[in-house]
């Protein structure tokens, strides 16, 4: 038993000079939470190699015992530099998908062949697909096998366009994640910003937002102990 993070490659936000990545607390929650209770877990990305972090996540988590235990963390550091290139990963020995947000996997997770193989593979087997925040992206091109959208018909969360709005972005980014799974009928649902929210629809577990990193992983580590 194994759990897969797939996180970004990508480093820039569109034309806006500004850099963007992953969103630490979405991935560390998560990944402390496995570590903590036993369970192996690996890290993938589409380029491989070094993952890039969003320094606004940096910044919102600088004070906290949870970014202490990161920056002590060799292992940690080690996993990140050197993720496995996405294309080189089998699904044969993975038991969960867990995608953590941040801005980042709205330009390489939406589309990529290889991550949407593995969502669509996962689902159709009942394998857990966990996706955080704005990684609810990734579950956009992925389709059942009639064709439909993944997401047609079944209850999901992501970053809520209100969210977006409160912090500034929502005519930055290449699209916004709520409309987008509306658009291709799911079943949408949100709490109030920035309040966590976790939807769990068969082996799909979304959360909304980096306060629900925790509740998510909870529902993984549930659906791993069922």
């Amino acid at each position: 038993m194994s759990i897969l993070f797939v996180l970004t490659s990508h480093e820039t936000f569109g034309d806006t000079g500004r850099e963007t990545g992953l969103w630490l607390e979405e991935f560390l929650v998560p990944y402390y939470s496995f570590v903590d209770a036993g369970l192996p877990v690996r890290l993938s990305s589409p380029k491989g190699g070094n993952v890039p972090v969003d320094p606004a996540s940096v910044d919102a988590l600088k004070d906290s015992p949870l970014y202490k235990r990161y920056k002590s963390d060799p292992i940690l550091a080690e996993r990140m530099n050197g993720t496995a290139k996405l294309s080189t990963v089998s699904a044969s020995d993975i038991s969960a998908l867990v995608y953590p947000g941040g801005h980042g996997p709205l330009w390489d997770l939406r589309d990529n062949p290889h991550s949407v193989a593995l969502i669509e593979s996962f689902i159709s087997s009942g394998k857990p697909v966990a996706t955080i925040c704005h990684a609810g992206c990734a579950l956009l091109d992925a389709r059942k096998s009639d064709g439909r959208p993944l997401v047609e018909g079944v209850q999901v969360t992501a970053f809520s366009d209100s969210e977006e709005a409160a912090v500034g972005l929502e005519k930055a980014v290449p699209y916004l994640v709520e409309t987008d799974m509306k658009a291709l009928g799911a079943v949408y649902s949100k709490s109030g910003d920035w309040e966590s929210h976790v939807v769990v629809s068969g082996s799909l577990i979304t959360g909304q937002n980096p306060a629900s990193s925790l509740g998510v992983a909870e529902a993984v580590i549930k659906r791993l102990k069922a």
